[in-house]
């Protein structure tokens, strides 16, 4: 299929994944997923621009990969057109029901409740990708909704085959799903894990998906789309109402803007942390040449960086329209340098000794992202998400919509640690239809000469590995390396260094160490990232795709 979009085509395969470059040809994406690249490509060969193929590699994965996005979620859409400099943000973050409150998941001693905010009904937010999808197309694209559906629609209808990511992630939340008959009856086989490249049908949410494209916003968010949700959620114990439906909107927000040596940083603004973290970390960094450092100073200097700008995350961010914050102090290159004015070269910085009240704030890792950028430069960073592996675990009966699990983001109590250890402020706190923070950072980097457009799923190390890209497009490296950079990750607290195994020596673990870091090797790869780039001065357009995942980078015309 792909040769058909394709002028100058090289296909290399590593680890089984191909990553696919060529020169000077229509529009170059990499998502998590094949079929939602081909998806990409075929609305853009029926006429459609940039934003209709975002409409199309949305759609398509919240079929194809159902583990991290799909139509029970959200997510953040950062756009550039290129023709007026023009640039926004789609938020399309869930949103809490209106029946949401801060003691939700606690019990009558006011303890966490485990697995209530992770697990179930009570653990969906009301969704905003549909609304997303529709915005984008209408306000963006050339082609109606219902064309640059269709691949996303045909994907549900016939099936496709399932690979072995999808299969590791099913085990993961097997016992979950299996609780809820509707759900295992899509995803698994006679209650077992069902045999790799089995082929995935999902008829309910074809249907859904028609009623979208018919009906526009009003095909999900009312009448029998809306009816069957929240039916479905209210008898497995939820608190959704039809005007939690109705009233939802998305809002283009402005995207936050910094520089590093010269490269424009545009990424994403809050609800998300992701772009205020990533510029206050670089930032912090612009005061030191890391290119004179040795390995493990410049590491050092990294991780002190990520400590610092992960705890103003703590402090500070929310959901914008529902608190104050300090973005512009955050962003500020005085208030960074006052930042690094604590930092030593030869000593970390115990978390503990920084200030202010922290309250932990737990967030899901399987996330997913794409990256679309035209021969003219009109560009598409999303990140979407519904959460933990495969969200709640929940479909509401009828309409093949897997929820999310994102109320989960909210921090609920001061000292309740999740597993993963993130911290989280009162800014963050649940209120009735109030958007979790989140560390989604779709993100444009411009030097003058190249654009990049990237991000990744991960969770809290999401902010991590985009900063490591940035860096590594600052030594003048293609997407290839942005991708495959060895992974390393503070995020405040806990206080520890987790890496990649083989992302750090063993000189630089003992150096580390002796500086003060506490050091844990992860116990897998993690991240998805998907990367695309464009040559200003030559027009070429290069593309790759994390081999850590099963995803697919295709520049083609």
């Amino acid at each position: 299929m792909f040769k058909k979009y394709c002028a100058v085509l090289l296909i290399t395969t590593v680890f089984g994944i191909a990553q696919v470059y060529a020169d000077r040809t229509r529009a170059a994406i990499a998502s998590a997923h094949p079929l939602a690249t081909a998806a990409g490509f075929e609305v853009l060969d029926k006429g459609g621009n940039v934003f209709d193929a975002a409409v199309a590699v949305s759609a398509t994965l919240a079929v194809v990969e159902p583990s991290g996005s799909g139509l029970g979620g959200g997510g953040y859409w950062l756009l550039h057109r290129e023709q007026d400099g023009f640039e926004t943000m789609i938020d399309g973050r869930e949103k809490a029901p209106l029946a949401a409150h801060q003691t939700m998941f606690l019990d009558k001693a006011g303890k966490v409740i485990p697995g209530l905010s992770l697990d179930g009904a009570l653990a969906a937010a009301i969704p905003g990708l549909p609304a997303a999808l529709v915005h984008l197309s209408e306000k963006y694209g050339r082609l109606p909704l219902a064309e640059s559906l269709q691949p996303a629609i045909r994907a549900a209808q016939s099936g496709f085959a399932i690979g072995e990511r999808h299969r590791k992630l099913l085990k993961f939340r097997a016992e979950l799903i299996k609780k809820h008959p509707q759900t295992a009856r899509i995803f698994l086989t006679d209650g077992n894990i069902p045999e790799a490249y089995s082929i995935l049908r999902q008829k309910d949410l074809a249907h859904t998906l028609r009623q979208l494209a018919d009906s526009g916003r009003d095909g999900f968010y009312r009448g029998e789309v809306a009816d069957k949700l929240v039916a479905g959620v209210n008898k497995a114990g939820g608190i959704w109402t039809k005007q939690d439906l109705a009233s939802y909107q998305i809002v283009e927000r402005e995207p936050v803007t910094g520089n590093y040596l010269g490269i424009k940083i545009t990424s994403a603004a809050p609800s998300s942390s992701g772009g205020i973290v990533l510029i206050e970390a670089l930032n912090i960094l612009s005061g030191y040449d890391l290119t004179q450092a040795d390995e493990p100073t410049r590491k050092h200097l990294i991780v002190e960086a990520m400590r610092r700008a992960y705890h103003d995350r703590t402090l500070y961010l929310g959901d914008s329209d529902f608190i104050d914050m300090p973005v512009k102090r955050l962003l500020n290159e005085d208030y960074a340098a006052g930042l690094r004015s604590s930092l030593r070269l030869d000593k970390a910085l115990p978390s503990g000794m920084l200030s202010g009240e922290i309250q932990p704030q737990p967030e899901g890792v399987n996330t997913s992202h794409f990256s679309i950028i035209d021969e003219q430069g009109n560009r598409v960073a999303a990140t979407l998400s519904i959460n933990f592996p495969f969200g709640a675990g929940l479909v509401a009966p009828g309409t093949g919509v897997l929820l999310n699990d994102h109320m989960d983001d909210f921090a609920s109590l001061p000292g309740a640690m999740n597993g993963y250890g993130l911290v989280g402020g009162i800014a963050n706190a649940i209120a009735p239809g109030k958007r979790m923070l989140s560390s989604m950072t779709p993100t444009f980097l411009d030097d003058g000469h190249h654009v990049a457009v990237l991000g990744t799923p991960g969770g809290s190390r999401i902010i991590s590995m985009v900063l490591l890209a940035a860096l590594d497009f600052a030594k003048g490296h293609e997407p290839d390396s942005w991708v495959q950079v060895p992974r390393f990750h503070h995020q405040f607290m806990p206080d520890v260094i987790e890496y990649e195994q083989g992302a750090l020596t063993a000189d630089e673990q003992t150096r580390l160490a002796a500086m003060g870091h506490q050091l844990k090797v992860a116990r897998y790869h993690y991240g998805n990232m998907q990367a695309v780039q464009w040559n200003k001065t030559t027009g070429q357009l290069t593309a790759a795709s994390d081999r850590r995942g099963e995803g697919r980078a295709v520049v083609g015309r």
